[in-house]
């Protein structure tokens, strides 16, 4: 053998040191996985979902699925569900929810599609302790809110997560379909191991996942989850869930995640081609958040040592991963081997898929029908590679990928910024409208960069009044609510435009920590955004 290859030893010793690492790292994860326990609930609980449980539906065109859905959550009796929506969808969604709960389910809209403000739209709207995000068409065991709520226990547990497998959108899963299960299977495996291991986890999936509603009504949480930009210019709609996740790390609040049987969900994918735009949109949300968890924020290298180095290792694993395929052809191509090519290629293909078998034997054991899939699935890995490339060199590309009408592409963008450079030199031109000395109007819903702007103007007067005597007044400009005609955020604008009258009050007075004090976390992360 050693005379076979000894002169390819510089070729075949990385690729030996290569694959002995990764073979390592996941007979790691494998025993964390095994020594993994859920947290049990306890007889007494302090939380109880009918009166401590709101949970929250984002959604834009829930179909009849939601209704198998809908009824899984309120199996687990829920305190309310809150389903959120664009305004033109609130009469078929609320004849869905009728049809199902009319007393329990109520039915919210915002004025488009978008799923951050949808989101904040219903946590704005809650009275319970708990809040559970939900996919529309995740479906709950009758136990699942009961185990979620045990991770609660701990004072300082922030964010809670659930195991997951697939739903059959037909009567036979599709290829596409088994794919997504691989996929869960080993996703499973990983965030049951970096919880056991340190307790910390890449990210709470968001088709399903509790938080304390003290964490998401805090107006500094509010404000960053819906001023989310890459790089400073792409506005993020999806990667919500890693968000949260991140939000969780960085602000020292505990995470779990609950693999069991009580607390696994169905949920459904796509099962044709579209299923490869979902797991780009994936790809690319994984990439921007990792960057920031390890080299902008960087609490996850001291929170959470080992969930770091997973992500460390996501980052190369594209070029461990075709490293070896791409060896062995051109080696083959050269006519470096001693042995016949078929004899090579077969030997190398019976390896990779006794090797992928191994990965999958849980998910084998509960479908071994799957195994005729199990090609499919080495195949798709390695394109899998290739498109985590693709995404690094594509991160500005920050649309929803498989559903329409919920983002906002770069031309809607550009156009909608020359609008608001259009409103602000109106403003400008219209400096010397009437001005309220003492009085505050009640605030317009406008767009945040036309408040900005409108409220450095208004320090500006302060000032002045101030040189003129005035110190204890405030002054406001009378904005005309025409101008702002065309903003699409209506209500959330209206929310930060009162945390911006209510700084602009603290500016001009004394009086702010007393009737505004709760916008006042507000300065302290900054008007810039979450990193």
């Amino acid at each position: 053998m050693l005379y076979l290859t000894k002169d390819l030893f510089p070729v075949f010793v990385p690729l030996g040191v290569v694959g002995f690492y990764r073979y390592l790292w996941f007979i790691i994860k494998l025993l964390a996985y095994f020594f993994y326990r859920p947290m049990m609930p306890k007889d007494n609980p302090t939380y109880r979902a009918e009166y401590d449980v709101t949970i929250i539906v984002p959604t834009i065109d829930a179909g009849e699925e939601f209704k198998e859905a809908a009824h899984s959550w309120l199996a687990n009796n829920p305190k309310e569900i809150i389903i959120i929506t664009e305004t033109k969808m609130r009469e078929p969604l609320q004849e869905l929810a009728n049809s199902v709960d009319p007393t329990r389910i109520r039915v919210l809209t915002v004025p488009k599609a978008n799923k951050r403000l949808q989101m904040v739209e219903g946590i704005r709207n809650t009275t319970s302790e708990i809040i559970v995000f939900a996919d529309d068409d995740a479906i709950w065991g009758p136990r699942c809110l009961e185990y979620i709520l045990a991770c609660f226990e701990d004072p300082n547990m922030g964010g809670v997560g659930t195991s997951q497998t697939v739903k059959s959108v037909g009567r036979y899963q599709t290829v596409w379909e088994v794919l997504a299960g691989f996929r869960l299977t080993i996703r499973n495996i990983e965030i049951a191991a970096s919880t056991h291991i340190d307790g910390g986890i890449c990210c709470l999936s968001g088709r399903t996942a509790a938080y304390r509603t003290c964490i998401l009504q805090d107006p500094q949480f509010q404000y960053g989850f819906t001023h989310d930009f890459w790089l400073g210019k792409y506005p993020l709609n999806s990667g919500d869930d890693k968000f949260l996740t991140r939000w969780m790390v960085y602000h020292g609040w505990n995470t779990y995640v609950q693999i069991c049987k009580e607390a696994e969900l169905l949920s459904t994918f796509k099962n044709n081609w579209r299923f490869i735009k979902q797991v780009l949109r994936w790809t690319r949300n994984t990439w921007r958040s990792d960057f920031r968890s390890l080299f902008m924020e960087r609490r996850i290298w001291t929170r959470h040592p080992y969930v770091a180095f997973t992500m460390v290792d996501k980052i190369f694993n594209p070029i461990t991963l075709l490293s070896g395929p791409i060896s062995v052809i051109v080696m083959a191509a050269e006519g470096k081997f001693h042995l016949p090519l078929w004899d090579i290629f077969i030997s190398y293909i019976v390896w990779l898929m006794m090797t992928r078998i191994i990965k999958l034997i849980p998910h084998l054991f509960k479908r071994p029908q799957d195994i005729i899939w199990v090609p499919a699935f080495l195949i798709f890995g390695y394109y899998f590679a290739i498109m985590k490339i693709y995404a690094l060199f594509t991160l500005h590309e920050v649309g929803w990928g498989t559903r329409a009408g919920i983002d906002q592409t770069p031309a809607d963008l550009a156009q909608e910024k020359e609008r608001e450079k259009q409103l602000l030199d109106a403003q400008e031109f219209n400096q010397n409208e009437k001005s309220y000395v003492g009085e505050i109007p009640r605030p317009v819903s406008v767009g945040n960069s036309e408040l900005i702007r409108h409220f450095s103007q208004v320090q500006q007067r302060q000032a002045q009044a101030a040189s003129a005597g005035h110190t204890n007044s405030l002054i406001i400009e009378n904005v005309d609510p025409d101008v702002y005609e065309n903003d699409q955020d209506d209500q959330l604008a209206q929310y930060f435009a009162e945390s911006d009258v209510a700084m602009a009050m603290r500016d001009a007075s004394g009086a702010y920590g007393q009737q505004y004090g709760d916008y006042g976390q507000l300065e302290h992360y900054g008007r810039e955004g979450y990193l």
